[in-house]
Parts: C-alpha cells; sequence; structure tokens
C-alpha cells in the first residue's frame, strides 16, 4: 500500500484524505493537535505543528512514505518541499519554495523575467517608504499571509503606519507589502505542473467585497473571458509559474485586468486554491479530478488533465441576511443547482477575513448564465 504524507489537518485537508484513501492510500496527516477534521478521518496522525520540518522529515523517513503534499495552503508549501528534497520525492526546489511563499522574493522574481505585476515595496515601517513616491491608492498587506488576512486600501498616507502594524501582526516574518492598487475584475487561475510543463485547468471569476479588505465572496468558473483573454491569461500565467520554477504540482495564480485589457499578476501560490476551487468547482466544471492530480504528482505519477465536460460550478459565500434570502430564493426555484450547503441558522460577528464567514453553498449547472443570477 502507497503511503502519503499530508501536511495540516484542517477542513481545507480534508477532500485530500478522503480522496487518497478511497484510492487505497494510507494517509499520515501532520499538524499541530487542535481537534480538526483531520485528525480522526486520517489513517495516522502525528502532532507535529507543519512548520516542524526537521520533525516531520524524520517521521517520514521512519514510515517510508512514497510522497507528501498539502493543498490551500501556503505555510504547508515550505515543509512539503523540504521533506520531498530529502528523500528523492517529488516536489519543488528549495528555492521555488522560498520565492513562491514570501511576497517580496516573488515579486522580485516577477520583476526579473518581465511578468507583469503591480509595483510593490516591502516595508518595516511606514520610514521604510518615500511617502510622496505613492501613487494612491495602495494595498498594505502581510508578506507571507493569505485569506485576505490583514490587507487594508489607503487612499492617502492617513493610515499608513497603522496598515503598516495591522499587515505584520497577521505575519510571520513580521515584514508589510506596500503595492501600488491594480484596477480590474479579479481573476483566479488554477494549473498542475508536471515536469516543468503547465496545464491550465481552469480560470475563475472573483467576487469580493472590495475595500478596505477585500474577502472573497464567491467564484464562479467558467470565468466568462473571451477566448483571446483567456488565451493571454495562460501565456502570462505560464511564464510567471516559470520564474518561480514551479514544476510540479498545483498552483493557484491571482491576477487582474482592467479595462484595457492589461493583465496584472497579483500573486501565485505554489498549491491548489482555496474557497473549494481546488477540492469542488474545478472538477464540477470541468470533470478533472483536481485533488487526485495533486496526490498523483506527489506520488510521481503524470497527471490526467483530460476536460471530460464542460459545464459551470460556483461557491457563493454567506456573509450576511442578504445571503440568507438568496440562498432561500435558489433552493425554491432551483434546487438541482444545489451541490453542497453549510447553512448558518442565524449570523453572528461580523466578517473580518476569509475565515470569519459564516457558511456557503456550491452550485453546478450547464451554463455560467444559469449560475449568474445567483452570485453576490
Amino acid at each position: 500500500m502507497k503511503k502519503l504524507a499530508i501536511i495540516g489537518a484542517s477542513y481545507l485537508q480534508e477532500p485530500l484524505i478522503q480522496k487518497a484513501k478511497s484510492l487505497g492510500i494510507e494517509t499520515h496527516v501532520f499538524a499541530w493537535a487542535a481537534d480538526d477534521v483531520g485528525e480522526k478521518s486520517a489513517d495516522f496522525f502525528y502532532p507535529l505543528s507543519i512548520t516542524e520540518k526537521d520533525a516531520i522529515l524524520e517521521e517520514c523517513r521512519r514510515i517510508g512514505i512514497n510522497g507528501i503534499c498539502s493543498i490551500a495552503s501556503d505555510l504547508a508549501v515550505g515543509t512539503v518541499n523540504y521533506v520531498a528534497d530529502a528523500l528523492g520525492l517529488v516536489g519543488n526546489s528549495l528555492e521555488s519554495s522560498a520565492i513562491s511563499t514570501n511576497k517580496h522574493l516573488m515579486k522580485e522574481a516577477f520583476y526579473s523575467a518581465d511578468v507583469p505585476t503591480p509595483v510593490s515595496r516591502q516595508v518595516e515601517s511606514a520610514d521604510d517608504i518615500d511617502i510622496s513616491s505613492l501613487s494612491y491608492p495602495i494595498i498594505v498587506k502581510p508578506v507571507d499571509r493569505s485569506g485576505s488576512r490583514g490587507i487594508t486600501e489607503l487612499f492617502s498616507a492617513d493610515g499608513l503606519a497603522e496598515a503598516i502594524e495591522r499587515a505584520k501582526s497577521y505575519g510571520f516574518i513580521k515584514k508589510a507589502l506596500v503595492e501600488e492598487f491594480a484596477t480590474g475584475q479579479e481573476y483566479s487561475v488554477e494549473c498542475i505542473s508536471w515536469e516543468g510543463k503547465h496545464e491550465l485547468l481552469a480560470v475563475t471569476r472573483k467576487y469580493t467585497t472590495g475595500t478596505p479588505n477585500f474577502i472573497e465572496t464567491g467564484h464562479i468558473e467558467p470565468s466568462g473571458l473571451d477566448p483571446d483573454s483567456a488565451g493571454r491569461v495562460r501565456d502570462v500565467v505560464f511564464h510567471a509559474l516559470d520564474s518561480l520554477k514551479i514544476r510540479y504540482g498545483a498552483s493557484h495564480s491571482e491576477l487582474k485586468i482592467d479595462d484595457s485589457g492589461n493583465i496584472k499578476i497579483i500573486e501565485i501560490g505554489a498549491r491548489g486554491g482555496g474557497d473549494c476551487i481546488c477540492s469542488s468547482l474545478v472538477e464540477l466544471s470541468t470533470g478533472i479530478d483536481f485533488v487526485k492530480a495533486v496526490i498523483d504528482v506527489a506520488l510521481g505519477v503524470q497527471p490526467d488533465t483530460t476536460l471530460k465536460y464542460d459545464k459551470a460550478a460556483a461557491i457563493r459565500y454567506i456573509m450576511d441576511r442578504s445571503d440568507l434570502d438568496a440562498y432561500a430564493v435558489l433552493k425554491r426555484d432551483h434546487p438541482e443547482y444545489i451541490v453542497e450547503a453549510d447553512i448558518p441558522e442565524d449570523i453572528e460577528g461580523a466578517v473580518t477575513d476569509s475565515s470569519s464567514r459564516h457558511g456557503y453553498y456550491i452550485m453546478q449547472a450547464d451554463s455560467e448564465e444559469q449560475l449568474l443570477l445567483h452570485m453576490p
């Protein structure tokens, strides 16, 4: 029986655990003990923080794992590749890990490769940047976090120092990025890579709360891009993946396209997209089993990326009562669209980042037009 190490035990990794078990693969899950779902569903659970690389490496060596992976977690990327490199398993290089999990190093790689991306500066305080040189609006965010954590949009220098300190408080290395604000519609791009060749699986249109925190409120596939724009997106993303030296596994690229058609890469994660994009939407819209592809790559098997069908899939998050009302309408008029739902009986507390959203529902239909009416 093949043995797969999975880094992380939260609900984000549960689709990976369940998929591996359904394939007859023994699952060995590593995470800080927090009573998460993966602690119970894994064949074997090890209460080690996902940042304890050497301890996890020694345990994986003792177990004799055949592969190691994670989905939807930037923090896990470094450990996955560290263990894979030490044990001679499939993974990306340690250099790729460093530049794909640190937004400042990522930007430097983009600049060197002429990847179109917003200009940014890494800072520890407002004293590290010439305020007069900034073109507003700007975005201030942590160097090493995801999930809309610690993001602030500013339209002047007022509040810059506070925004930097807020961003640092959410990060691990206590630095922030001050970045020009890219205009346009936001999209994400899901890819799987094998031996340096990238396959684009899906382009997703993103919905957010907008200023000041840009928390995702929903995603839909297909994205509605015309063929020319989709082709240019593919070329830009593949070039950006090459600049980050991503050769294996999943990637989640975030970008914007302005009214003139200009593309700017915001950032790229060397992992599958969260918000159920990797675990549900890609397969619902294309028939491509993204989670299985991640496992296959980790085990040294070329993944199947053949398009099985062309449908539409979407997720809408419960942010406030209007989303509950929208779900009630959908359930009344088109219950056949509902694939999965986690609906609260009531709404308590404000949504401050993606982790504090109140619930969600996932939809599938034959066409994008059928689902657009049910998006935020």
